[in-house]
C-alpha cells in the first residue's frame, strides 16, 4: 500500500529521543523517506547566557539521538541516515531545509508555550506558501489542551477535580508507546552531513554539567528511571527531604523529551494499581505537569499575569532596597540557612529540590515582598529543567495568585521548614559549609545562637554569614497587609 507522501521531515524540538516519539512514528508510517532535523533556534539561544547547562545537555542529547537514528536505519540496511542540525531562525531555516530536501510534509510534536505557538504558526504559513504540509502531534503530555473539561465544558482551574478526571479517562490507549523500530526502513540517507556542532561553534562555553554527573540523552533518562523504580514505592515518604535521595531527578529529561511521558505514567499507573502509595503520589506529580501545561495553553495570559486577576493589584516592593533584597536572595545571602542553601544549590547545579522551590519562592514573595515574576525569571535562567508551564504554575501557587494556589495567609516559616525537612542539617551543611560547625536550633536560626556557639563554629554573623535580611514575624504582618487589597476587592464584588 502506497504511503501518503514520498518524503517528509521530522523536526525534533523538546522530544529528543527516537523511541516512542509521536511525530517520528507518524512520519515513518506516512512517508516513503523520512529526514530528521533539529534546529538550534536563535530566537531562544541568543537570549541565554553564554555558559548554559541546558545548551550543553541538548548538544550531548542530539549526538546520542543522531547515533540512535543511524543504528535504526542501518538495521534495515539504510546507510548514512541520522540527524541534521541547523543553527538559525525557525521561520527561515525550517522552510529552507524542507525546500532543499523537496519534502511534501513536516512533522513535529506540540509545544504549548506562547512563543512556540507563534513560531509554529509562522513556520506553518511559510511552508504552506511552498505547498508543504505541517503536521503536529501530542507527545509531551498524556492529556492536552481541551481533552479534559469540566461538566460545564470549560478547562479545569482546580487540580483535584482535574486529577480525578485524568485518572477516570486514562487507559492503555493513552499510555501505549508509538512503534518506531519496525518502521525505521523509511529513514532516509543524508545527502550532506550537517553534524551536531560544538558549544564553541554556536558561541557557547562549557559548564560544570559533566562534573554534576547529569547524563544526557535517552540513555541518561532511562538510567535515572531504572534507578528510581527501586525507590518509587517510598516516594511519598522521602520526597520532601532535600538531604534524602527521594525525587526521580527526571525533570530535565521530561523537559527535553529524552524520556517518554507515556512510559513513566504507564509504570506509575501500574504500580499505583498494585497498591503502591509512593507510585500514586509520583503519578500525581506527573498529573500536575499535565495540569499546568493545559493551564498555560488555555489561559496563555498566565505567562505574564496572575491567573487570578485581582492579585495583579498587589503593590510589591520596588526601588533600591527591594533590589538589594532580591540580590541577597539570588546570591543565597538572606541569613536564613535553608533558603540560602537552596539558592546555592540552584546556582551551583541548575537544580533545586521541589520542597525547596516552594520554600525559596514563598520567602521571596511573602518575606521580602518581591513580585513573583522576578523570582520566576531567575529560576527560568538557572534551572536546567526549566519548563514555562510548571515554573509559572509553581510560582503562582507560592504567590497565591494561581489556580488552586495556597491561601495568601499561608506563609511558610523558613525556620520551621528547615527544622522539619532538614532536621539534621545535612543539606544545609552541604551547601553552606561555613555553618557546618553549628548543630541543633543554631544551625536553623544562627542569629538566635549563643555567642559561644557561633565562635566555636567559626561563624561571625555579618562577616562570613549574613544577619537575617528581614524578621519573619514582621515580614508576615506586612504580607497580610499587602494581600489585604485582594480580600477587599473580593468583598467589593
Amino acid at each position: 500500500m502506497a504511503k501518503q507522501y514520498n518524503s517528509g521531515l521530522v523536526w525534533f524540538r523538546r522530544d529528543l529521543r527516537a523511541h516512542d516519539n509521536a511525530a517520528l512514528h507518524h512520519a515513518l508510517t506516512t512517508c516513503e523517506r523520512v529526514h530528521c532535523l533539529f534546529l538550534l533556534d536563535r530566537d531562544i539561544l541568543d537570549t541565554l547566557p553564554r555558559a548554559d547547562r541546558r545548551v550543553e545537555f541538548i548538544l550531548a542529547s542530539l549526538s546520542e539521538l543522531d547515533e540512535t537514528l543511524r543504528a535504526l536505519a542501518l538495521a534495515h540496511g539504510v546507510p548514512n541516515a541520522g540527524l541534521s542540525v541547523v543553527h538559525g531562525w525557525a521561520k527561515q531555516a525550517v522552510p529552507e531545509h524542507a525546500a532543499a530536501l523537496g519534502v511534501q510534509a513536516v512533522f513535529a510534536n506540540h509545544d504549548y508555550e506562547p512563543q512556540a505557538i507563534a513560531r509554529d504558526q509562522e513556520v506553518a504559513q511559510a511552508l504552506a506558501g511552498s505547498g508543504v504540509a505541517f503536521h503536529t502531534f501530542k507527545d509531551h503530555v498524556i492529556f492536552e489542551r481541551t481533552e479534559l473539561l469540566t461538566q460545564g465544558g470549560k478547562p479545569y482551574g482546580v487540580f483535584t477535580p482535574y486529577k480525578n478526571a485524568w485518572l477516570k479517562k486514562v487507559d492503555s490507549y493513552y499510555l501505549q508507546p508509538y512503534a518506531i523500530s519496525r518502521h525505521a526502513a523509511a529513514l532516509a540517507s543524508r545527502t550532506a552531513a550537517m553534524p551536531v556542532p560544538t558549544l564553541a561553534d554556536i558561541g557557547f562555553e562549557k559548564t560544570n554539567l559533566q562534573t554534576l554527573g547529569l547524563q544526557p540523552g535517552s540513555s541518561g533518562g532511562q538510567s535515572l528511571f531504572d534507578e528510581f523504580l527501586a525507590r518509587m514505592d517510598r516516594y511519598d515518604e522521602t520526597r520532601n527531604f532535600p538531604a534524602v535521595k527521594g525525587p526521580s531527578y527526571l525533570g530535565v529529561h521530561l523537559r527535553f523529551g529524552t524520556v517518554s511521558i507515556r512510559q513513566l505514567a504507564a509504570k506509575a499507573h501500574e504500580m499505583q494499581a498494585g497498591g503502591s502509595s509512593g507510585a500514586a503520589v509520583w503519578l500525581s506529580e506527573l498529573i500536575w505537569r499535565d495540569f499546568y501545561a493545559q493551564i498555560l495553553d488555555n489561559f496563555p495570559r498566565v505567562a505574564n499575569s496572575s491567573f487570578k486577576p485581582d492579585y495583579d493589584a498587589i503593590a510589591w516592593e520596588t526601588g533600591p532596597q527591594a533590589d538589594a533584597l532580591f540580590q541577597a536572595w539570588c546570591e543565597g545571602c538572606t541569613g536564613y540557612p535553608l533558603v540560602d542553601a537552596a539558592m546555592a544549590q540552584i546556582n551551583q547545579t541548575g537544580y533545586m529540590h521541589n520542597r525547596l522551590r516552594m520554600v525559596a519562592a514563598c520567602f521571596l514573595i511573602k518575606d521580602l515582598g518581591i513580585d513573583w515574576r522576578r523570582g520566576e525569571a531567575y529560576f527560568a535562567e538557572k534551572l536546567t529543567d526549566f519548563d514555562l508551564s510548571a515554573n509559572n504554575g509553581g510560582w503562582q501557587w507560592a504567590s497565591s495568585s494561581g489556580c488552586d494556589a495556597q491561601p495568601y495567609f499561608r506563609i511558610f516559616n523558613p525556620v520551621s521548614q528547615s527544622s522539619k525537612f532538614d532536621p539534621e542539617g545535612k543539606f544545609i551543611r552541604r551547601y553552606l559549609p561555613v555553618l557546618a560547625g553549628l548543630s541543633g536550633p543554631a544551625l536553623h536560626s544562627p542569629w538566635e545562637a549563643r555567642p559561644l556557639e557561633l565562635a566555636a563554629a567559626g561563624v561571625t554573623l555579618g562577616e562570613n554569614y549574613p544577619q537575617p535580611v528581614v524578621r519573619h514575624d514582621q515580614a508576615r504582618a506586612r504580607t497580610l497587609e499587602r494581600y489585604a487589597v485582594v480580600k477587599k476587592r473580593s468583598l467589593d464584588i
